[in-house]
């Protein structure tokens, strides 16, 4: 090419071309940001005078703790839910606390359903995703059978508590019954018994109401058991040695999950105030409820701030289990605990294989619990350590830990210092609430995931252990 032609060529062709930056999100960060975008528009909403019964605008780190806590379905509050919150601030929450525990991919499929939209590959991922299901075959059906499922029992819980709060309340009691069905379902913990004049006071007011009782453990169980499991139990019936060995793991996690801490609460709190002047029959029920609600429901008959030190740290424990995967319900999951216990087993045994229900287990799945494990365990700490250094001494670290623990596990319970916590805990608190519902290694992956694999393997050498 001669000195004549380079010269004719346009300077916009020397120069190098950039690429146009593409970011195609994957499933987890979709996820990730589709429900930030639901806890921003709650927030939006939350902020308005029109949610406020005083008139006036809330404040916004109220409204994101509060909104995070409804769509994350947990239940930590710095408002009395009832006394701060119009009927329309109400049903915002309400409407975040159904997104929450269906999952917002679940109403998604519901208006593809309505528009008549055809589902494709990347949104049944999604699904799958978001539902928990073992994979993308039958999502759809999933689906259906969970938004009937979920209405179903949803409405049948409402009627029963009825018959306690339409008594009480009036025509109110409906809307009273109907809320905390959802709430109870959805494993959310927000409650409407402010209307008694106690903020805060949960359902401290039906300690001994054997309907009311039995109506939110029931659904606290069930909307806590995962709708993989009920699917299951739908297309096998009776049928127990057809279960998936995961079902079997539930249903048994389930059994002793409950009676187990019940027993256990009713002897460290025999000789405590919370049971002083209760018959047998409140008694118990009292400690059936109180064992079942650590299973990220946030509900309680007893003022928690009055237990032992030996009950609250049982509720803790049974907080960072949590409930099951798939589910409504947050913690590390009862499956990642079984899995754990069941590795720990074999590792002692000194088997290779980790073996449940004469069925072998992925030793990739040991690996993923005890990674599970571990960033909970951390984000806890972490958390804990942070507040209690940036809190007055009159909140004790008994108490932080107790509340980090209900955010993570979604399970919104606490000692009473949410209110009393500052900007930066009350950040805190959200961001553990955001992790706990979303699932820290969704979140993590969401955050850090990287394409590109390693081409090369290094050289392995071994370290001491123990």
């Amino acid at each position: 090419m001669t000195d004549s032609q380079i010269n004719e060529i346009p300077v916009a062709d020397l120069k190098p071309r950039r690429r146009k930056f593409k970011w195609k999100p994957s499933t987890m960060q979709i996820l990730v940001l589709g429900y930030l975008a639901i806890i921003l528009l709650g927030t939006f909403f939350l902020c308005l005078p029109i949610s406020a019964k005083n008139g006036g605008w809330t404040a916004f780190i109220d409204s994101l703790l509060v909104a995070t806590s409804a769509t994350c379905v947990t239940g930590l509050i710095t408002v009395d839910t009832f006394l701060h919150w119009t009927t329309f601030g109400q049903i915002v929450i309400i409407l975040l606390i159904q997104i929450g525990g269906l999952g917002f991919m679940t109403f998604v499929t519901l208006f593809s359903f309505a528009l008549g939209r055809r589902i494709g590959l990347f949104e049944r991922n999604l699904i799958a995703q978001s539902a928990g299901s073992f994979g993308k075959g039958g999502i759809l059906r999933l689906i259906k059978r969970i938004l009937i499922f979920t209405f179903s029992v949803e409405l049948v819980g409402a009627c029963l508590l009825m018959t306690s709060f339409v008594p009480d309340y009036g025509a109110r009691g409906i809307w009273f019954a109907l809320f905390h069905s959802i709430s109870a379902f959805c494993n959310a913990g927000f409650d409407l018994m402010g209307v008694n004049g106690t903020p805060f006071a949960s359902l401290t007011a039906y300690s001994d109401d054997v309907v009311v009782n039995l109506t939110i453990c029931a659904l606290i169980l069930i909307g806590g058991m995962g709708y993989v499991v009920w699917s299951d139990i739908w297309d096998k019936r009776f049928r127990y040695r057809q279960y998936r060995l995961h079902t079997r793991i539930v249903l048994w996690a389930a059994v002793l999950l409950v009676f187990v801490p019940a027993l256990l609460l009713f002897a460290f709190e025999c000789n405590g105030s919370v049971l002083e002047g209760k018959n047998a029959g409140e008694r118990f029920l009292i400690c059936l409820f109180q064992a079942v609600t650590p299973r990220t429901a946030g509900f309680n008959t007893v003022p928690l701030n009055e237990l032992s030190d030996s009950s609250i740290l049982l509720m803790q424990i049974l907080m960072f289990i949590g409930g099951n995967s798939g589910s409504t319900a947050g913690g590390v999951k009862v499956t990642t605990m079984v899995v754990i216990l069941f590795g720990l087993y074999s590792s002692v045994r000194g088997h290779k294989d980790i073996v449940i229900g004469k069925r072998s287990l992925d030793l990739s799945l040991a690996k993923q619990a005890m990674s599970l494990f571990t960033i909970y365990l951390i984000f806890v700490m972490t958390a804990t350590l942070i507040i209690c250094a940036i809190e007055p001494p009159e909140i004790t670290l008994r108490d932080v830990s107790f509340e980090c623990v209900s955010a993570i596990a979604t399970v919104g319970l606490t000692t009473g210092i949410t209110p009393l916590l500052t900007t930066g805990s009350k950040f805190i608190i959200t961001l553990l609430m955001f992790s706990g519902r979303l699932g820290v290694l969704t979140l993590a992956s969401a955050m850090m995931a990287s394409k590109a694999q390693p081409t090369t393997k290094r050289p392995s050498e071994k370290i001491l252990i123990g």
